[in-house]
């Protein structure tokens, strides 16, 4: 899904993180998280909903359903 690796970069970019911090501070490994930035794997419901959570902003914003952030 595009729409959420261009958001997931961009979020991380606002908080001037590398992809470590990210994925640490979410919870998931590096390689994980270097795959949803570049659109070569999809997060399961739980992770979403951390990344959302970690990122302020809703679930819809960052799978494109919405353009608002919370």
């Amino acid at each position: 899904m595009k729409i959420l690796a261009e958001r997931l970069h961009l979020l991380r970019k606002e908080r001037n993180l590398t992809q470590v911090e990210a994925g640490r501070e979410i919870g998931i490994a590096l390689n994980s998280y270097r795959r949803y930035e570049r659109d070569e794997r999809e997060p399961d419901a739980p992770v979403l909903v951390r990344m959302a959570d970690y990122y302020g902003v809703t679930t819809d914003y960052l799978l494109g359903r919405s353009e608002e952030r919370t």
